[in-house]
């Protein structure tokens, strides 16, 4: 991919900034720059920063019907209630609903949990949920990771006499379900200080406000945030403000003593020696919870992860596991499909979006084919199948673009929608799919930024490598976890060359293992170029060369530096 770089060298008023915080610090005036691209400008915010205390998590009771959602859920327990607890069949979804049914199942036996099916139900809270709860004895649903919009479905469960409680993230329409109490940092009308919260970290809410009304010591809630660190990595929501709290002491837990049923994910997934990291979570852990709602159902991902028995949790992880295989044949299969379609589509270099319908397309992947090709042709892409009457589908979107808001532009085509910034779920009637997709580019066209529509990479600061110290890698490594809001660091340095030993390797040659040197320093500097293996013949030419990269640990050398090239340009660039 041919990217841009841009970078915006800091001024001297902010590098003076960052040499008089690096005195008041002892670290590099280049991290000190970095924190103040990050609000923050003092040592004392920079001590908060690198060390987030759990302390610092707002009241529970700041947000918004919280008071009344205790309130219910202790009345509940006072009158021996059956209690449901109701969740998205995603991973933000499963772990909420794990969380919340973990904690609550200490103090309380007669509680019960559901998942809708994705391909008989949907999305969200279903009649068919509903009627399940009823035909159970369940007098109280506390539903996670979806709700804010089940208008019809909350009022059909109260004529049935069953009351709801929603822990949502999801952007709300004007009107608000007839619930009890709604749990949500986005409501209009939210005094919360922190909008970004998962479905998960919602729940993590409602339980830490239980815990303080019914004096129980949050000590006992700590153990969960494995769970809440699984969801704000896999739902990609912003790691900085609460979130970033929840992440570190997640990611903590995790690492230390996670629950019986993430242990087995990770033994799984081959990451028992490691540190797991945030990425860890994206691309190993969440794909493989992911997999049971998508291939099967997401009840199976809530049974894994509630397991209190090792053996049994490994049997079941090996299953969804497999799922994730077949996830994968289905990803692949069908994003060569998409491939075809786009690469067929008339004034395809004029559209800013994309939007493809195929009624054949497994509504499981549509998501992750969704987000490939966002990937792959940098603009808003919609990916639709059939289900039923309905073309259903999944939206994603390009850095800084608001893919929700131009879903919500073509709602009166929409029977239904919901979403994030860069994640929505929508369906139609199969004859508006023509028309929406004329409404959706039509409003991207007008609304997206020249820059969003070519792949840049956003460099943080230049180097030599004579700055790349142990130290400096030290310090860094405090940043994280990284994520939105707090992206890993991406640095450049400029004419380097080849060391001499530069090879391709890989098992079809198609990655770069790299030995450079620049003109500053005698250091050696190793590094990786994965899928870059075409600019192996210019390298070796000896002519100098510039990189941005991040700083990595070596995986085969612990403690050693690596740096994972992004993008490589001869210096006629």
């Amino acid at each position: 991919m041919n990217y841009r770089w841009n970078y915006q060298p800091p001024t001297q008023e902010q590098r003076e900034a960052a040499r008089v915080m690096s005195k008041e610090t002892g670290i590099s005036p280049v991290l000190c720059r970095l924190l103040q691209q990050r609000g923050i400008t003092s040592a004392t915010g920079a001590k908060q920063f690198f060390r987030p205390q759990l302390t610092e998590l707002h009241d529970p009771f700041l947000m918004k019907d919280m008071d009344i959602a205790v309130d219910r859920l202790n009345m509940a327990m006072g009158r021996k209630e059956r209690i449901l607890i109701y969740g998205d069949y995603d991973v933000d979804g499963t772990t909420a609903v794990t969380l919340v049914y973990k904690f609550l199942q200490q103090f309380y036996s007669n509680i019960d949990y559901y998942i809708p099916d994705r391909y008989n139900e949907g999305y969200g809270v279903s009649t068919q949920g509903v009627d399940y709860a009823y035909n159970t004895g369940v007098k109280l649903v506390i539903v996670l990771d979806c709700g804010i919009k089940a208008i019809e479905e909350i009022a059909y469960a109260k004529e049935k006499g069953i009351d709801f409680i929603i822990c949502d993230h999801h952007v709300p329409d004007a009107e608000l379900p007839p619930a009890v109490a709604i749990l949500n940092p986005k409501r209009f009308d939210s005094t919360y200080p922190y909008h970004h919260l998962s479905g998960c970290g919602v729940g993590f809410k409602f339980m830490q406000a239980f815990a303080i009304n019914n004096s129980i010591d949050f000590n006992q809630l700590t153990p969960l945030l494995d769970l809440v660190a699984v969801s704000i990595a896999s739902d990609i929501v912003p790691i900085m403000g609460e979130n970033r709290v929840l992440a570190f002491h997640g990611l903590k837990q995790l690492n230390s003593n996670p629950s019986i049923g993430l242990k087995a994910i990770i033994d799984v997934c081959g990451l028992a020696e490691k540190e797991i990291s945030m990425s860890d979570i994206v691309f190993k852990i969440g794909p493989r919870i992911n997999a049971s709602g998508r291939i099967q159902n997401g009840k199976e991902a809530v049974d894994l992860l509630i397991e209190k028995d090792y053996q049994i949790a490994l049997e079941k992880s090996n299953q969804i596991n497999q799922y994730n295989e077949t996830r994968k044949d289905l990803d692949k299969c069908m994003t060569e499909e998409a491939n075809k379609i786009v690469d067929n589509l008339e004034h395809l270099s004029e559209q800013r979006s994309i939007v493809i319908y195929n009624e054949d397309w497994h509504k499981g992947v549509i998501g992750i084919v969704a987000s490939r090709l966002t990937e792959i042709y940098y603009r808003p892409a919609v990916v639709l199948t059939r289900t039923d009457n309905l073309a259903t589908g999944s939206a994603r979107s390009v850095s800084g673009f608001d893919v929700y808001k131009a879903i919500e532009h073509c709602r009166d085509l929409l029977e239904n929608f919901g979403g994030h910034t860069y994640a929505a779920g929508l369906s139609m009637k199969v004859e508006n799919v023509e028309a929406f997709t004329q409404r959706f580019e039509q409003y991207v066209s007008e609304h997206i930024l020249p820059e969003q529509t070519c792949a840049t990479i956003d460099i943080n600061a230049q180097l030599d490598f004579r700055d790349i110290t142990p130290k400096f890698f030290f310090d860094l490594k405090k940043f994280s976890p990284f994520g939105p809001d707090n992206p890993k660091p991406i640095f450049s340095t400029l004419n380097v060359y080849d060391y001499g030993t530069s090879k391709v390797v890989g098992r079809e040659q198609e990655h770069i293992k790299l030995e450079l040197v620049d003109n500053k320093s005698n250091n050696v500097m190793n590094g990786i170029a994965f899928g870059q293996s075409s600019q192996a013949r210019f390298i070796k030419t000896k002519q100098s060369f510039n990189i941005c990269y991040t700083i990595e640990e070596n995986s085969h050398k612990r403690g050693d530096i690596q740096l994972q090239i992004e993008d490589i340009k001869p210096n006629r660039y």
